[in-house]
């Protein structure tokens, strides 16, 4: 008899990230899959001879993937599958569980989830402390820091990647928060199934519901630790989650969610092909010296306008994190609305203003 269907739903997520790995890196001509060595043309020991420690033809060592665990059911759920799969196409596992300090205790219990980790067979296991700023609110100053993290965990240890629990419950909250904000296509394209830093992020869990991983937990009897944090209402993300989503459904019916997410995805490629219009177009409406032609920019479809003048900002030095909708709206108005108006003030002390049928953006 096979798995539990929950069991091998995960697994099966996980499985496919790490395929997934394995064929990008296959691509990289230095890499040799399930840990072995590349064998030069003037390597002549016999196949299966292992060399020594130092020498030349010394095998590599077997790519690293940690998982990140808060303790939780998802994550839990991910490194279970993370510790049976690995293995199996040559990759060593390690998780990494990090201590934001919020919560009494919370070093004890981020001990209690290196511990279950290394029982799973995980190894390296690393247990980080934290601490949290107030910069953007709590849920994000948390965010950062346990991002900041991981990052230094993955660079200690020479990870390959990171794999995070995140659901497709997660998407759907955050595809209504980013339509709450009123920021665009891009927030509602919610989290990518690939991203950070030369794709270190994988999230595997992004088609499956938080119901499949909590059951993954509980027939292999998997300990769970519930963050209280996740259930107060002072934070948006858990008023959404326990108040808005099934005011949803009520209204709705049954399948937000996975309507939620499947918009998430449909947005994302749409985002993803107008960024790629507007890195394209970027050269074309400049002028010898560089600077954005007014008419040029004009001709263009406001989505793909507004993000080379995105762009154009942030390389000027405003913040991409406090660079808003209504920001870009403004200059946009530099363009499309032109009356003479004067400079327009950004984040990070940039000034946007029309000067002789150019478009100035630089520091004040």
């Amino acid at each position: 008899m096979g798995p539990h269907p929950a069991v091998a739903a995960i697994r099966l997520a996980v499985r496919r990230v790490l395929h997934d790995i394995l064929n990008e890196a296959s691509r990289t001509p230095a890499y040799s899959p399930h840990g072995g060595e590349n064998r030069t043309a003037d390597d002549s020991r016999p196949a299966g001879v292992v060399p020594a420690p130092g020498s030349p033809h010394e095998r590599p060592p077997s790519p690293l993937v940690l998982v990140a665990c808060s303790g939780g059911a998802d994550s839990m759920a991910l490194a279970s599958a993370l510790a049976f799969e690995a293995p199996k196409l040559g990759f060593r596992a390690g998780g990494v569980t990090v201590d934001h300090g919020l919560q009494p205790g919370s070093d004890l219990r981020a001990e209690e989830v290196a511990l279950r980790l290394r029982e799973m067979g995980l190894d390296p296991v690393d247990s980080v402390a934290v601490t949290v700023g107030r910069e953007g609110g709590p849920e994000a100053a948390a965010r950062d820091a346990r991002y900041a993290a991981l990052d230094a965990a993955a660079a200690r240890h020479g990870a390959t990647a990171i794999l995070l629990g995140h659901t497709r419950d997660d998407q759907a909250e955050t595809v209504l928060l980013g339509l709450a904000r009123g920021s665009g296509i891009r927030s509602l394209s919610g989290m990518a199934a690939v991203s950070g830093a030369d794709g270190r992020y994988r999230r595997p869990f992004l088609q499956l519901d938080r119901q499949t991983a909590r059951k993954a937990c509980m027939v292999q009897s998997l300990p769970v630790w519930d963050d209280p944090h996740n259930a107060d209402p002072a934070y948006t993300r858990s008023r959404l989650r326990h108040e808005g989503l099934p005011a949803l459904e009520k209204a709705l019916g049954k399948g937000v969610v996975e309507a939620l997410a499947r918009t998430a995805q449909l947005s994302r490629d749409d985002a993803d092909a107008l960024d790629t219009w507007a890195r394209q177009a970027a050269a074309s409406v400049r002028d010898a010296a560089g600077l954005l032609e007014c008419a040029k920019l004009y001709a263009l479809p406001p989505a793909v306008r507004r993000r080379i003048l995105r762009r154009a900002a942030i390389e000027a030095g405003a913040p991409a994190g406090s660079l808003f909708a209504r920001h870009i709206e403004e200059v946009d108005r530099l363009i499309t609305g032109w009356r003479g108006q004067g400079a327009i003030n950004l984040p990070g002390k940039v000034v946007a203003q029309r000067q002789g049928g150019r478009l100035v953006i630089r520091q004040g």
